[in-house]
């Protein structure tokens, strides 16, 4: 068994994850990889602009799954605790950590940004695709919350995007197998480990209100547990949570 799905490499595309809807749209399922060394139309969570520059990664894995939406979305966790694997075998261990949902931060800065977006198939199953950028080699300037690259805490260069991808993917797939075999608890035990903000006041920025409180854990599903000021429980399962500013 290959240690992680196939990888096609292409020079220049508008999204990783628009190729890969695209695809699954005319019925295809993967598993499979998809890369660019450029993105000219990158998206990240919530219709933000995702920006790939030359020499860092953008990778979307178009798979399918029989689980149902709620379950599939916790594949954002696996793919959250394999790009923190990517940042430590660069950089070393401690030197990545995990915001809810799945923003990976180095040395307190996000340096790794996850889309996964879903649809149906007329056989029942769901098509997914999961996005995963991250900057190798450059920063984006532009951004509401402080971002980093790779490159800025590394004396040689940065890997390349094909270097970096299969170190990923066989990450991915790791977390995956054991997700597909034991449910979400090794991968919300593995989260919580590598969590940052867990036991601190955050704010939480909803959709139609923000609310202010401690940040607890995970629930079973994935759900962050929120300790309002006022003594009472919230689960946030869609959202920005920031911690002090970040």
């Amino acid at each position: 068994m290959a240690a992680h799905p196939p990888i096609e490499a292409y020079d220049e595309l508008d999204s990783t994850n628009a190729e890969a809807r695209r695809r699954a749209e005319a019925g295809e399922g993967g598993p499979v990889w998809i890369t660019a060394a450029l993105q000219t139309a990158g998206r990240g969570r919530r219709g933000r602009a995702w920006s790939t520059q030359r020499g860092n990664l953008a990778a979307t894995l178009l798979t399918l799954t029989d689980r149902p939406p709620a379950e599939a979305a916790q594949l954002s966790f696996v793919a959250a605790l394999a790009a923190c694997d990517l940042a430590e075998t660069c950089l070393g261990p401690g030197a990545a950590r995990l915001k809810w949902p799945n923003d990976v931060l180095v040395h307190g800065k996000k340096a790794v940004g996850i889309l996964v977006e879903s649809g149906s198939r007329a056989d029942g199953r769901l098509w997914l695709a999961v996005g995963i950028g991250v900057n190798l080699a450059h920063a984006p300037q532009d951004v509401e919350r402080p971002a980093t690259a790779f490159a800025e805490y590394m004396t040689g260069p940065p890997p390349q995007p094909l270097d970096a991808l299969p170190v990923l993917a066989a990450a991915f797939e790791r977390w995956r197998a054991a997700w597909a075999t034991q449910g979400f608890p090794p991968i919300a035990a593995g989260w919580s480990e590598r969590a940052t903000g867990l036991g601190q006041r955050c704010e939480a920025r909803l959709p139609n209100r923000t609310l202010s409180g401690v940040a607890e854990g995970l629930d079973p599903d994935g759900a962050l547990r929120l300790r309002l000021d006022d003594g009472g429980l919230e689960r946030i399962t869609a959202g920005d949570v920031f911690f002090g500013g970040v």
